[in-house]
């Protein structure tokens, strides 16, 4: 347990961001690893279905300690922390450094999946990049880009369509990143991809001239948690899966 937590705090840099989560292991266990189970979200569902598999170790995007979050134990707060202790199961939480990784990261994967070549960073938010953009294979119209999002990501998308009929390069930022629309206008891509929408997102991309189109929160941030169970696969040979809720917001 205590190679795979010190190897994650290694890898992600979770001290890097001003993250209003507090990254890094959130609820300690007695040491006992068991299986390794990676989810978006510690919802009790998932610490359910996790317990189900016989966890020791959970790995999420979203963890349950925000800022002072934890500072009373009750409500929610106990049901969570008494299950994840009742049942000998430890806590680790990765969100912005989860995002920027530029190889087991959200955004590096969604780009990996949608072909996108020539990456740079994108999307400056606490205190770093935490997105990427690049460009498609070839130029594509937005219909065609829809379909491609459909297939690789999700069918269930809020699309913006205000820009160019046909798009190459893509700003990509998993989950809620429609602030970060404007940046993406700014430096020149055809195409806004993220997971929320927020009405300043409609409101901003119609006034710019903007394509954006919103895949889902969950979905565009299952990404980064599926690359770190495979990369724990293999680099310590240990059970370590995925667990999918099909979560549609």
């Amino acid at each position: 347990m205590k190679k795979i937590i010190s190897f994650l705090d290694k890898e992600f840099g979770n001290g890097i961001f001003k993250d209003t989560s507090n990254n890094g292991l959130q609820v300690a266990n007695s040491g006992r690893l068991g299986r390794i189970c990676c989810g978006v979200d510690a919802s009790l569902e998932f610490m359910q279905a996790a317990q189900k598999q016989g966890a020791g170790l959970l790995i999420v995007h979203h963890g349950i300690s925000w800022c002072d979050s934890l500072k009373r134990i009750t409500g929610l707060n106990y049901k969570r922390v008494k299950y994840l202790m009742d049942n000998d199961m430890a806590l680790y939480a990765c969100h912005l450094p989860l995002d920027a990784h530029a190889q087991y990261g959200n955004n590096a994967q969604i780009c990996k999946t949608l072909g996108l070549r020539g990456l740079k960073k994108f999307g400056l938010y606490g205190g770093g990049y935490i997105g990427f953009g690049g460009s498609l294979p070839r130029e594509m119209t937005m219909q065609d880009f829809k379909k491609l999002v459909a297939a690789k990501i999700s069918g269930r998308m809020t699309t913006m369509e205000f820009g160019r009929k046909k798009v190459k390069t893509v700003a990509v930022v998993s989950g809620g990143a429609s602030e970060e629309l404007e940046q993406a206008a700014e430096q020149g891509y055809d195409v806004f991809l993220s997971g929320e929408y927020k009405l300043l997102a409609y409101n901003n991309a119609r006034d710019i001239g903007m394509n954006a189109v919103f895949a889902g929160h969950y979905a565009t941030e299952t990404f980064g948690v599926k690359a770190v169970a495979a990369l724990l696969r293999s680099k310590f040979k240990a059970d370590a899966r995925f667990i999918d809720l099909e979560v549609a917001y």
